[in-house]
């Protein structure tokens, strides 16, 4: 049985937008790739002493990138936007990444892949839709 290879493709940078955003604050924005955070890992949200803070503050940081799986969804995310980037009309991609509410999980992996991506040479703008927005009581 003859063995197929995925070819070597030789990495491109493109402008890469990434948008944080809460669900509950509205339908996610439009993009090439949009990563749902709300159903596969814990919600800071739950914790009293975590849930008015946001991505700014590192506990909130130290929570979302210390949630098992996070730091590989992370990952997989830079490698989804290299192979778009590899593409034959890639221009610039758009890259949404939400969660709930927008102030945690949704801007701290926001801002993980920006690092990652700009460590990779891609420029990147990162924009937080929702994370000002008021806390969602549910």
């Amino acid at each position: 049985m003859a063995q197929h290879r995925v070819p070597v493709v030789p990495r491109r940078t493109v402008p890469v937008e990434i948008v944080s955003f809460g669900y509950l604050h509205g339908e996610a924005p439009s993009a090439h790739l949009t990563v749902d955070l709300r159903h596969h890992f814990r919600d800071p949200h739950v914790l009293p002493e975590l849930r008015y803070m946001t991505a700014d503050d590192a506990p909130v940081r130290e929570a979302v990138l210390g949630t098992p799986g996070v730091a590989a969804l992370v990952l997989a995310a830079e490698a989804a936007v290299a192979a778009f980037a590899a593409g034959p009309s890639a221009t610039g991609l758009t890259v949404a990444v939400g969660c709930a509410g927008g102030r945690h999980r949704a801007a701290t992996v926001a801002r993980a892949l920006a690092e990652l991506l700009s460590d990779a040479g891609h420029k990147v703008m990162v924009r937080h839709r929702d994370m000002d927005k008021p806390v969602v009581q549910r």
